[in-house]
């Protein structure tokens, strides 16, 4: 048994003006299969999609605090022209520079108009097919313990494991990475953007959760009440979903 990340999700108080950015910042679609707004490749509707960790938006009343997400999106880019064109045209349609104490670094760290963190890299080498998303990236207090635990969660693989970051990636070899950052200080809010997790088919969602517990993770309610999937915590505190196959 194992289960894949299929997307990342985004609380936003305008849900679908959030989905018309990410679509048009990644070169996607945005779509409406019910209350929320999913975002992926292609003009066809393809859940989950084969490759690409799609993004689904969900309606919330409450706006993002000050404080930095805990999880954000690394963008790729080709070239040095391409990452300049793209921060200006990410700007254009709506993101906004953000100062998250980052220094002189090469990549330009922006947010979207949720406030909602990323950065649009530089190129490297490393990401070259990944497509528009390079990494998932998350802060933690001890990367290996991370690389263990989704490793195990996960059919993704190790590509990098340090006592300061650690990367998985699909045993595909497509699509992006998975990346875990040491990074001082505790996790102090909810987080706004978390991964959620999907079983192969004719695997058991809730044998599924059984053995992420077994693992390390730990039971959470966010008010979900009655819901088709399971809300989890990673051993570092970070919230996950395991959904229910479609």
């Amino acid at each position: 048994m194992t289960l894949r990340p299929v997307q990342v999700n985004i609380k936003a108080v305008d849900a679908p003006a959030l989905g018309r950015f990410w679509a048009e910042a990644l070169g996607w679609t945005a779509h409406h299969p019910g209350v929320t707004t999913y975002v992926g490749p292609g003009g066809t509707l393809v859940w989950p999609d084969p490759v690409a960790l799609g993004i689904d938006i969900v309606p919330v009343p409450e706006r993002k605090t000050a404080t930095k997400n805990r999880l954000h999106l690394d963008l790729a880019t080709t070239s040095a022209a391409h990452q300049t064109e793209l921060v200006a045209r990410l700007q254009d349609i709506g993101a906004t520079p953000v100062d998250v104490g980052q220094g002189d670094v090469p990549w330009t760290v922006l947010a979207d108009p949720e406030g909602n963190e990323f950065c649009v890299l530089e190129p490297r080498e490393v990401y070259r097919n990944t497509g528009p998303v390079a990494a998932v990236v998350v802060d933690c207090a001890d990367p290996r313990a991370m690389a263990r635990f989704w490793g195990e969660a996960t059919d993704w693989t190790p590509h990098e494991v340090t006592d300061d970051q650690a990367a998985l990636r699909s045993a595909e070899g497509g699509g992006p990475y998975l990346e875990f950052l040491r990074t001082p200080g505790a996790k102090t809010v909810p987080d706004r953007i978390h991964l959620d997790l999907l079983p192969y088919p004719g695997d058991d969602k809730a044998a599924e959760a059984a053995r992420l517990r077994a693992l390390g993770a730990t039971d959470l309610d966010v008010g979900q009440g009655d819901a088709p999937w399971t809300c989890l915590a990673d051993p570092d505190g970070h919230e996950f979903c395991v959904l229910a196959l479609p």
